[in-house]
């Protein structure tokens, strides 16, 4: 379950719509991985080294030699300022400036123990209060720091009560998972989610039974809070558990992960043949993408890849004459696919404790030009004080798209109203607009709408409150979409 913080001040709406992707130079996300949080062993050893047991998870250093010096001193040396400082010069933020966002993944249950001390009684981390009470004052620290770069945060609560999952990442080492088959586990994940919540929004953050659980809980704290709910890679069916939820302006988003190097299936495929298929929109993979991108946009929702990397096996890289323009393709196709079906995408992982590996390593991807140096629309020419130039272009757009419209429909015989789609298209058009000029002081990206559908219903929902109700309102929703893309070409052909 992730929910979205922006600390200080009511975020406006362009925060939480933006996207949530690009790179460098742009508006790109990325995870803080190893940070105030849920550490991962192949990302960061060093706070291993004292560790119980076998060794691989938050239990395992925990209960470890000097825990609390181990944790608390990786936490306040892993990520620091001069990190969120790289990434702003780089274009990540999830608010309304260059880096559209960054992950405070992988976030676990016991971090927020100092805010509810019994959150741990009766778990696997009860007694442990002392070595983790230090953690959610770092969080808030990141959240803030972050914040002063013009980057928000993503929170993931990725370590639930009894492990929802058998890797060391959901907490503990131990091969048992206990959270779906236990009461008392959903209760606490439900009850840790409200406190997560209630503490965000004391910041002035803003951004199937047990989720509509959880979020019928953290509705009632915050209706209009964005949430995003992980899809287990089954996708096609929580779209459909997204699309059926009950009638909200809010927003809900599905979050994938993509990876490309675990499985048999995976290894035995060429990174060139890994580019291709993400490149093919015919590929079963990328029309899964374009039909649950269609189904959250019409419902208001959005699909987000909340991790992915340039990590490709061995295995595909063999026989490769230039390893470097593999894995720099095989981004490039990553990132298209996300442009063309996704409100954003999180990088994973910022950095690793040892330099140089270019497909799990954000930083080292960029600085060995692995990812691209500039992703997302860099202004060249200015576009202030052009409104009387930039509405006749709309104007025009406007009646051919209209034009376009009503000669399709024309070949369906039925009432219509497509003075709404020309006001759709308007909205559409403005909005677009609104964001490309966002914020952009000292900035070198413009600023994009990524929730396009979300956005859609809340402007249908003006619409209909000055012009009525009526079975035509997809018309004017049609015309919104229609007008953000074509504004989007338009601005990227003229200041471009």
């Amino acid at each position: 379950m992730n929910i979205v913080g922006v600390p200080y001040g009511v975020a406006p709406a362009r925060l939480v719509f933006k996207k949530h992707h690009k790179k460098a130079l742009s508006n790109a996300s990325t995870d803080i991985a190893n940070s105030a949080e849920l550490i991962l062993r192949w990302v960061s050893g060093s706070p291993f080294q004292g560790a119980a047991g076998s060794g691989q998870s938050d239990l395992d250093v925990a209960k470890g030699l000097h825990a609390k010096h181990v944790l608390e001193h990786h936490w306040d040396s892993w990520i620091t300022s001069s990190d969120f400082e790289w990434l702003a010069a780089r274009g990540i933020n999830t608010g309304g400036s260059h880096i559209v966002s960054c992950r405070l993944k992988q976030i676990g249950y016991y971090h927020i123990c100092a805010l509810d001390p019994s959150i741990l009684t009766r778990t696997d981390f009860d007694g442990l209060q002392h070595v983790f009470e230090g953690a959610w004052s770092r969080l808030v620290a990141a959240v803030v720091t972050a914040q002063s770069f013009g980057i928000g945060v993503l929170f993931d609560l990725h370590a639930a009560p009894g492990k929802q999952n058998k890797d060391s990442h959901s907490g503990t080492s131990s091969p048992v998972i206990s959270f779906f088959n236990s009461r008392f586990n959903m209760q606490l994940a439900i009850r840790t989610l409200r406190i997560l919540v209630t503490q965000l929004i004391a910041l002035r953050a803003h951004g199937p039974v047990f989720d509509n659980i959880a979020i019928q809980e953290i509705r009632k704290i915050d209706s209009g809070f964005p949430i995003y709910i992980s899809d287990c890679w089954m996708t096609d069916q929580y779209a459909d558990f997204v699309a059926h939820l009950p009638s909200s302006l809010a927003l809900t988003c599905i979050d994938y992960h993509l990876y490309r190097c675990f499985t048999s299936s995976d290894i035995s495929t060429s990174a060139a043949q890994h580019t291709a298929s993400l490149v093919d929109r015919n590929d079963p993979f990328s029309q899964m993408f374009s039909r649950v991108s269609e189904k959250l946009a019409a419902s208001g929702s959005g699909l987000i890849v909340g991790e992915w990397s340039g990590a490709l096996n061995p295995g595909s890289l063999q026989g490769t004459t230039d390893e470097h323009q593999e894995r720099a393709s095989y981004i490039r196709a990553q990132l298209d696919l996300f442009e063309l079906y996704c409100a954003g995408s999180f990088f994973w992982t910022y950095k690793k404790e040892w330099p140089g590996d270019q497909g799990w390593s954000f930083r080292d991807a960029v600085e060995n030009g692995i990812f691209p140096e500039v992703v997302g629309m860099i202004p060249v020419k200015d576009h202030v004080g052009l409104s009387a130039d930039i509405n006749a272009r709309k104007v025009t757009a406007r009646n051919v798209a209209l034009g376009q419209h009503v000669s399709y429909w024309a070949r369906f015989p039925s009432y219509y109203e497509h003075w709404r789609f020309e006001a759709g298209f308007d909205q559409g058009w403005v909005v677009a607009y609104d964001f490309f000029t966002f914020d952009r002081a000292g900035q070198v990206a413009v600023s994009e709408l990524g929730f396009k559908g979300c956005i859609a219903k809340r402007k249908a929902q003006d619409h209909i409150r000055e012009y009525g109700r009526s079975n035509n309102i997809w018309e004017f929703e049609h015309g919104f979409s229609q007008g953000v893309d074509v504004a989007k070409h338009d601005f990227q052909h003229h200041y471009c």
